[in-house]
Parts: structure tokens; C-alpha cells; sequence
């Protein structure tokens, strides 16, 4: 047989492979997801968070900021609950590959090149947490920046998972204007460390 007809189908082969993985990242993760509405309190908060810090009125941006806290709560109640439900399930079904972009099922097949959602997730539940926390001397507008920031990242940890870590950046830096870098910078140390000790700094 013609040598890139061969190429042709390997190709046809993995991308098929490759979509078929996908296909079932998301259905593992849709199907935990879908008992929480933690996409409508992040779009919430990002929303409120921007009104306060454009808001020139004081007493305004007070009573914005005042708002968003109920949404600040029920955002880490629901992470904690979901890092709990996760941790539930089978390590092997949780791999995240940092090869996922370029090899079909890499979680299986290099398995030293991955890193596990459950501990992701609890890093992030706690992140959240801490952020949210109110902390003396700290400004609100200094808040925002970190809870933003760590539900970016919860953000792209779901990204990575379903498609690759390569995707989960360009969706950041497209619907957030925000490079992984960036975000890795913004939130708190504790996330930084525990988050880069975990999928590496790359």
C-alpha cells in the first residue's frame, strides 16, 4: 500500500482515537458537573467583580461588592462538595496527560506524564476558600483579582482535562483576555505551590 495512504489512515486513526478519549472526558466531567451551577456564581462574580471596580459611585461599589458575597459562599460550598464527589472516583479514570494533544489515550500509555483531577479539584476547593476568606487589610479590589483569578484556573484544570492543556490556554487567553502565566501569577501562594508541585511548571 502507498506509504501516505498509510500516514493517511494513521492519522485518521488517532484523530478518531484522540476524539473518542475526549468525547468520554467530557461526559466524566459533565456528569459531575451538572449538579452544581458553579459556572453561573463564576459568570456572576466576574460580572459583579467588573461593575465594583468600574463603578465611580463609593456607596455603589460598596453594595456590589456587599452582593457578591453571597455568590462568593455558594461558590466555595459547591467546589468543597464537588472535590468530595470526585475524589470518589477511580484514579485511572481522573489522569490528566500533558501529552493529551498530541497522543491519543497518553493518560494510559505514559502514565508517569500525568497528573490526577481529584487532587486538582482539592487544590482548587481550597484556593477558592482561602481567597474568599476575609482577610485584614485587604481590599476588595485585591479580593476580586484573586478569587478571578483562582476560578480562571479551576477553569482551564477543567479544559486541560476534557481536551489539553494547549486548549485550556487559548479558551483563557480568548475568553478572558488573561494568559495562564498570568493567572498562575494572581492567585495565592498556596495554589501556586500546591498547583505547580502537582501538574509541574511548564
Amino acid at each position: 500500500m502507498d506509504p501516505i495512504v498509510l500516514i493517511l489512515l494513521a492519522g485518521i486513526a488517532a484523530y478518531t482515537l484522540k476524539t473518542q478519549d475526549q468525547r468520554r472526558r467530557i461526559t466524566l466531567l459533565g456528569t459531575q458537573l451538572q449538579h452544581y451551577s458553579l459556572e453561573k456564581h463564576i459568570e456572576t462574580l466576574i460580572e459583579g467583580y467588573l461593575r465594583a471596580l468600574g463603578e465611580d459611585d463609593a456607596d455603589r461599589r460598596e453594595q456590589i461588592w456587599g452582593l457578591m458575597r453571597a455568590n462568593e459562599t455558594a461558590l466555595g460550598e459547591q467546589l468543597e462538595r464537588l472535590a468530595r464527589d470526585i475524589a470518589r472516583l477511580a484514579p485511572e479514570a481522573t489522569r490528566v496527560s500533558k501529552l493529551a494533544w498530541a497522543i491519543p489515550f497518553a493518560d494510559k500509555l505514559i502514565p508517569a506524564a500525568t497528573f490526577d483531577l481529584r487532587q486538582a479539584i482539592d487544590i482548587h476547593a481550597r484556593g477558592v476558600a482561602q481567597a474568599i476568606a476575609e482577610q485584614p487589610g485587604r481590599s476588595d479590589k485585591d479580593k476580586a483579582f484573586t478569587v478571578m483569578a483562582e476560578m480562571y484556573l479551576f477553569q482551564h484544570t477543567c479544559h486541560w482535562f476534557c481536551r489539553s492543556k494547549n486548549v485550556a490556554s487559548a479558551r483563557l487567553l480568548t475568553r478572558h483576555r488573561t494568559a495562564y502565566a498570568q493567572v498562575l501569577a494572581a492567585v495565592t501562594p498556596d495554589t501556586r505551590r500546591a498547583y505547580e508541585a502537582l501538574v509541574g511548571k511548564a
